[in-house]
C-alpha cells in the first residue's frame, strides 16, 4: 500500500497537469504556429465537447487569448467604442472590463467583412497588448485592466491610418514589442512603449498603407530574426537594428498578402490572394543573405494561415477548398470540396481542429490520401476569429459571443 501511494505521488510530480500546458497567449498560440505538439484530444466531438459558459459580446475578429487562468476578448460597440474584457477561464466570472473611444469604417467593397476590431491581443511579460482599429496600441495590466501606456501611431508618429483598420497581431520577445502599423514595422519597449526603431516604412493610400499579416520570430541560417510579410514582400528583419536582411517580392491582388508565413527550419512558405504558393530557402554566406525559391505552385490562399503537420502544409484556399501540400516538392496530396470563406486550424501533430467561419468545428485526422473528418459539431453561428485551445478548453469567439467548451 505504501509503495503504491509513493508511486502515485511520484507520477503526480513528473506528469504535467493540464493547467501547466503553455498558455494560448497570442495570435495562433504559444509559438504563433497553431501547433500544440503532443496534446491529447478525444476521438470525437459530439458528446465529448461540452459548452461550459458563454457571454454575449459585440462583434470582433480578434482571437481569444489565455494567460494564467484568464481569458481575454475584444469587441467593437456601436461602431464607436473598443472594449477588452477579462474572464476566469474555468468559471466565466468577469474579472474586469476596459474600453476607449475607437472605431473605423472600412471601404465599401470590404464592408461585408465588418468594420470591427481585427488584431489578436498578446499577453506576455506582465503586459496585455491590444491594437485597436485606429492603430492605437494599448498596454494593460492583465490582472487588473489598469493602463500601463498607449501609443497612437498616426498621432505620435505621423503615419497613415490603415485604410482597412489595423490588422497585425502584436508580438512580444525579450522585453520588446513588434507590430506592423499603418506606416511601418515598429519595435517598441515593452516597459513604456517608447519607439526603438522603425523599418519597412510605407506610404499612405489604400493599396500601400498598413499590413494584413502578422510577424513571427524564427532562426534562419543560425540567426534569430523577424519574418515579416508586408503587402508586397516577404522579409527578414534584424531584431536589434530593424535592418532588412533579405526580401522577396510576393505577388498579391491589391496587396492582399494576408496569411502569417510558415517557417520550417530555414524554409518559409507563403501564399497570397490571387498569387501563388511558394516555398523559399533562406541562407547566409559570410555577411551576405540569399533567398531561393524551392518550388512554386498555383494554389492561392486568402485569409487563413497554414499549419504544418509533419512535412505537409494544410492550407485553406481562396476558392474555399482545403488542400494538403507536400513541403518537400509542392505536390498536392489532396484538395477537398468547398467549405466556408475562412478556417482557423490547430494541430497536435497527428490531428487538427478546424473552425469554419460558419461555426462548424471539425476534428480531422492527418492523412496524405484525403481530407479525413473524424467528427464535426456546430459551436458558433458565425466565427472569423482564430480558435484557441488551452488544455481541456476549446475557446470560440462567435461574432456575437465568447464561448468556452471543455472536453469531457
Amino acid at each position: 500500500m505504501r509503495t503504491t501511494l509513493a508511486l502515485f505521488l511520484l507520477a503526480l510530480t513528473i506528469s504535467p497537469a493540464v493547467g501547466e500546458s503553455p498558455d494560448w497567449n497570442q495570435w495562433r498560440g504559444p509559438n504563433r504556429d497553431a501547433t500544440l505538439p503532443g496534446a491529447e484530444w478525444p476521438d470525437r466531438l459530439e458528446g465529448r465537447l461540452e459548452l461550459v459558459w458563454e457571454k454575449e459580446h459585440s462583434p470582433s475578429y480578434s482571437g481569444p487569448i489565455v494567460s494564467e487562468g484568464m481569458v481575454f476578448t475584444t469587441e467593437t460597440i456601436n461602431k464607436k467604442t473598443e472594449r477588452v474584457t477579462a474572464y476566469d477561464l474555468a468559471s466565466g466570472e468577469q474579472k474586469w472590463q476596459v474600453e476607449w473611444a475607437g472605431s473605423l469604417a472600412v471601404p465599401f467593397f470590404a464592408a461585408s467583412n465588418g468594420d470591427w476590431i481585427r488584431s489578436t491581443p498578446v499577453c506576455a511579460e506582465g503586459h496585455l497588448l491590444i491594437l485597436g482599429m485606429r492603430d492605437v496600441l494599448v498596454s494593460l495590466d492583465p490582472k487588473t485592466g489598469k493602463e500601463n501606456w498607449r501609443v497612437d501611431f498616426p498621432a505620435d508618429m505621423g503615419s497613415a491610418m490603415p485604410s482597412f483598420g489595423a490588422v497585425c497581431s502584436p508580438l512580444v520577445d525579450e522585453g520588446a514589442v513588434y507590430v506592423q502599423t499603418g506606416g511601418a514595422l515598429v519595435k517598441l519597449s515593452l516597459k513604456d512603449g517608447s519607439v526603438i526603431w522603425k523599418s519597412l516604412e510605407n506610404g499612405a493610400g489604400m493599396m500601400s498603407s498598413g499590413a494584413f499579416s502578422s510577424p513571427v520570430v524564427a532562426e534562419l541560417s543560425g540567426v534569430k530574426q523577424l519574418v515579416v510579410q508586408t503587402r508586397t514582400e516577404l522579409c527578414g528583419v534584424s531584431l536589434e537594428t530593424g535592418g532588412v536582411l533579405w526580401k522577396e517580392p510576393i505577388q498579391a491582388f491589391r496587396g492582399m498578402n494576408i496569411l502569417t508565413p510558415l517557417v520550417k527550419g530555414d524554409q518559409i512558405f507563403t501564399s497570397a490572394h490571387s498569387g501563388k504558393a511558394q516555398l523559399f530557402n533562406v541562407s547566409k554566406t559570410g555577411d551576405d543573405w540569399s533567398i531561393e525559391e524551392l518550388w512554386v505552385q498555383k494554389n492561392q490562399a486568402y485569409m487563413s494561415s497554414p499549419v504544418l503537420v509533419g512535412d505537409d502544409i494544410y492550407l485553406h484556399l481562396k476558392n474555399q477548398r482545403v488542400t494538403s501540400i507536400s513541403s518537400n516538392d509542392g505536390s498536392a496530396n489532396w484538395t477537398s470540396s468547398p467549405f466556408g470563406k475562412y478556417w482557423s486550424m490547430v494541430s497536435n501533430g497527428t490531428e487538427l481542429l478546424a473552425l469554419d467561419n460558419g461555426g462548424e468545428l471539425m476534428l480531422i485526422q492527418a492523412s496524405n490520401d484525403e481530407l479525413t473528418i473524424t467528427d464535426r459539431m456546430k459551436v458558433a453561428k458565425d466565427s472569423w476569429a482564430h480558435l484557441a485551445v488551452q488544455g481541456p478548453y476549446v475557446i470560440v469567439r462567435d461574432l456575437r459571443a465568447l464561448k468556452v467548451y471543455r472536453w469531457q
